[in-house]
């Protein structure tokens, strides 16, 4: 019983540290994201325009979800993207945080050949880098399917984080 004991208290105070590190850095509530965003579809032209996401933790260290609005156009093509993202959160340093995601996307097309509304699923990568507390920068690219026709799109985003 004293080893199972001992072990009990040995595991806690590994695991205790970087619990007490975590709540000494104050986790953000959310994380806003501001900034330009681009699409490179395979088959058609390039969109360009802006993104606005608001990132939540909802369960520490395993899952942030992430919802994303982006407005794009480009030679008479206007489209709106919107992205629910589930994503699995890794700190790589104190600083920089990597994440991985999976989520759907829908996209309305307001003008051009392509209007009306899909649906697709979008895989992202994102790179969260934090200089100072509240204010950093990232950088996310994205590959999107939509599954009915098979097109397929490379994005990216970028911009400002900030933390509250």
């Amino acid at each position: 019983m004293r080893r199972l004991s001992a072990g009990i208290a040995v595991t806690l105070l590994l695991f205790a540290r970087p619990i007490v590190a975590a709540e000494d850095q104050g986790e953000h509530n959310f994380v806003l994201e501001l900034g330009p965003a681009a699409e490179w579809p395979l088959h058609a032209q390039a969109n360009y325009g802006g993104n606005v996401a608001v990132e939540k933790e909802v369960i520490e260290d395993w899952l942030e979800l992430e919802l994303g609005v982006s407005y794009l156009g480009s030679n008479g093509r206007n489209e709106m993207e919107t992205d629910f993202l589930f994503k699995k959160p890794f700190q790589l340093s104190p600083t920089v945080e990597m994440m991985i995601g999976v989520g759907p996307s829908v996209n309305r097309t307001f003008h051009g050949p392509e209007r009306g509304t899909s649906t697709s699923v979008e895989f992202a990568a994102d790179f969260m880098f934090w200089p100072t507390r509240d204010i950093g920068w990232y950088v996310e690219p994205t590959w999107s399917v939509v599954p009915g026709t098979g097109e397929k799109a490379f994005g990216a985003t970028g911009g400002l984080t900030v933390g509250f």
